[in-house]
């Protein structure tokens, strides 16, 4: 039974991807399908258990399959301590941070200056900071019949996504697309109903790179199309849908068998979504956050070769100073552990991989300091 449960987790998580090697800082706001925990690495025994009772945290589905492991090593070290993480969503996970019901959030955006502000409120002495911990590429799967080899560049996805371009046969997909059979098929576009970072990133990379007429944000701007809750939610209307096309994790394109679009970003040859290649688009994120905060800042143009530019990065939101005497001890232990080496190697047969020296040394530096 355990082997099923791993097998399953980690059939789920393939092609997510790590920020290993990738947020480098000497350049310097996604979803489990099942829901269950299960396989991981080998419980670590140098875990340092710190408080009791129960851990509350919410927010981000992208990091999920990851914060599964996590849970299941620490809570099968330390006995006295239940963490119960919930993938409501970026949105609805910052927004319950704030409100101070949470011990600490998952998001795949960073917080934006008024978060922080707000969080002094709930972050008594001190405020919220970003600690990025895993991150992975956003794929656009689609469901064209008889095209399984679909290019696309950030401008036509923004003109799909605003109901500017209608039909698969439209001239700007056929011009991406010499030879291909596009059908005259309606285009039936699918987003997020709920405040989602995987939005929030997606939109970024259409405002930088394809003109998009809306400003980014969890909550979804563009004209027309169908919603649907969750990447759970927009992959299976994709999985069922003559003419849809949606953007989710790479893992529920690879887990539905969904073909996905390469985009063509200037660079010789279209590139696919893949860990590797959205690891290379990564590895140019520069660390913009202040101080402790270690929010990144990603290069959505990007067009160097086999560098897959739609990515996230997923962090935990904590506050560094402030936080409850009740659950400090667990926070600090919980982010300690999977900051750790010990917490990242977990996550390698997950198809994730560790944080770089960099970055992993500074986010153990700052959960070394919360208090």
């Amino acid at each position: 039974m355990k082997l099923q449960r791993k097998n399953r987790v980690r059939a789920l998580a393939v092609g997510a991807l790590a920020v290993s090697g990738a947020l480098a800082l000497s350049a310097c706001g996604s979803d489990d399908t099942t829901g269950a925990g299960g396989g991981g690495a080998a419980k670590p025994s140098n875990i340092k258990c710190d408080g009791k009772g129960k851990l509350l945290a919410s927010g981000s589905s992208a990091q999920k399959n990851a914060m599964d492991v996590w849970v299941q090593n620490y809570s099968g070290a330390c006995k006295d301590t239940e963490i119960n993480y919930q993938p409501t969503g970026s949105g609805a996970g910052v927004t319950t941070f704030l409100q101070g019901q949470t011990a600490f959030a998952g998001s795949d955006s960073a917080l934006k200056p008024d978060e922080v502000t707000k969080s002094k409120q709930v972050c008594k002495g001190g405020q919220a900071v970003d600690l990025p911990m895993v991150g992975g590429p956003i794929a656009v799967g689609y469901n064209v019949p008889g095209v399984d080899n679909l290019v696309l560049d950030a401008k036509t996805l923004s003109k799909i996504f605003n109901s500017e371009i209608k039909k698969w046969n439209d001239p700007a997909i056929k011009q991406l697309n010499p030879g291909a059979k596009l059908p005259d098929l309606k285009i039936q576009p699918f987003h997020r109903s709920d405040d989602s970072g995987t939005t929030d990133n997606f939109t970024k990379y259409l405002k930088a790179a394809g003109g998009w007429k809306h400003e980014p944000a969890k909550k979804w701007e563009g004209e027309g199309g169908q919603a649907a809750s969750g990447s759970a939610g927009v992959s299976s209307q994709v999985k069922q849908t003559s003419g849809a096309i949606s953007y989710f994790e790479l893992s529920y394109a690879t887990a539905s068998k969904i073909p996905t679009a390469k985009l063509n970003t200037g660079a010789k040859e279209p590139v696919e979504a893949t860990v590797d290649n959205a690891s290379k688009a990564i590895s140019e994120a520069k660390q913009v956050g202040k101080g402790d905060d270690l929010a990144l800042d990603l290069n959505y143009k990007t067009k160097a070769e086999g560098a897959y530019p739609i990515t996230l990065v997923t962090y935990e939101i904590a506050c560094n100073k402030g936080n409850k005497a009740e659950t400090l001890p667990a926070t600090k232990s919980f982010l300690t552990y999977i900051s750790s080496k010990d917490g990242q190697s977990a996550l390698k047969e997950l198809g994730y991989a560790p944080l770089p020296t960099e970055i992993a040394d500074k986010v153990r530096a700052t959960v070394a300091k919360i208090s």
